[in-house]
């Protein structure tokens, strides 16, 4: 399914809806450009999930946990090197644990991903206007 989005608002609203389907285990793998608003979905996300505190980017420390309706574990594994490094923070317990897990730059760790997950990529088109962004989300393995 493809959302168009017009605004960080729009894009928050859209991941707070897509929040409201998901259960404990879910992993959503988010694809896009920097500054393409990976941060933005998962704060609308969050918001979904019934988490209240701030969001933000776990740039520096990979993976930050919020509680809500649904823990939320949300990883950055920008600066990951290879899978050892996930293993070392716990990955698997987060993954296939009760929570919902979303990372970023997915492609780094492709050797480790669940075969079930949601693939969600964000892309721009300034030819529509600077804000304007499409919201690609797939169901892989079954979900």
């Amino acid at each position: 399914m493809i959302y168009k989005s017009n605004s960080v608002k729009e894009t928050e609203n859209i991941a707070a809806a897509f929040a409201k389907t998901l259960n404990g285990g879910d992993v959503i793998c988010l694809n896009g450009d920097l500054g393409v608003g990976k941060t933005a979905f998962v704060q609308g996300l969050a918001k979904g999930l019934g988490v209240t505190e701030y969001v933000s980017s776990p740039t520096f420390t990979i993976v930050n946990c919020y509680s809500g309706r649904l823990p939320v574990y949300h990883f950055d594994v920008y600066r990951i090197n290879d899978a050892d490094e996930m293993y070392e923070i716990g990955y698997e317990e987060y993954v296939y644990g009760g929570g919902v897990s979303v990372i970023e730059w997915p492609e780094l760790i492709s050797d480790i991903l669940p075969d079930k997950r949601y693939d969600i990529t964000i892309t721009k088109n300034l030819e529509m206007h600077e804000d304007y962004r499409e919201i690609l989300v797939e169901k892989r393995g079954g979900q």
